[in-house]
């Protein structure tokens, strides 16, 4: 999917690589996160202040250990590989002091089903601040009380950006 994503993109776009770790919580139950994040050229969206990017990410959520949960369908001890693709939105021009911000949103597929991601399907949702090799950014992911408990991943993860 995401292959077909990037293939889709024209080849003299500029790309935003970023490398992004933090940590993950279910309930207060916490573990390690990392995602490898391309963000491509942005793009006006109508004629308002607003730009929009496809973005693509690989992730890694590594599992934790909840014994309450050893005997429920769904553990907390299997590591979640991810891959999403999806939108980053901006708004305002390149001066504009607000204009670093962003909302993405994503839809995902994971490898394992857990008590926080209970159905191979995800939405990704992530509100941040980048600047010209960082950002900072509050991810969400869950499948929307589609299937199981949903209790999701809440995450803040740190990155460090690099142009490609």
């Amino acid at each position: 999917m995401l292959g077909l994503v990037a293939a889709s993109l024209p080849a003299a776009a500029a790309t935003r690589l970023e490398l992004q770790a933090g940590r993950s919580y279910m309930d207060t139950h916490g573990t390690n996160a990392a995602f490898v994040e391309a963000v491509f050229e942005p793009q006006p969206l109508g004629h308002t202040r607003f730009t929009w990017s496809p973005d693509v990410s690989l992730g890694w959520i590594d599992g934790r250990d909840v014994a309450r949960y050893d005997h429920s369908p769904y553990t907390t001890r299997s590591t979640v590989a991810l891959a999403a693709g999806g939108v980053r939105f901006h708004r305002g021009d390149a001066g504009d002091w607000y204009q670093p911000l962003f909302f993405s949103t994503q839809v995902a597929a994971i490898s394992h089903t857990t008590q926080a991601l209970t159905s191979h399907y995800q939405f990704v949702s992530t509100l941040g601040w980048q600047a010209k090799h960082f950002s900072v950014a509050i991810r969400h992911i869950s499948n929307g009380g589609l299937n199981g408990p949903n209790r999701g991943e809440t995450m803040v993860l740190l990155g460090l950006a690099f142009s490609i």
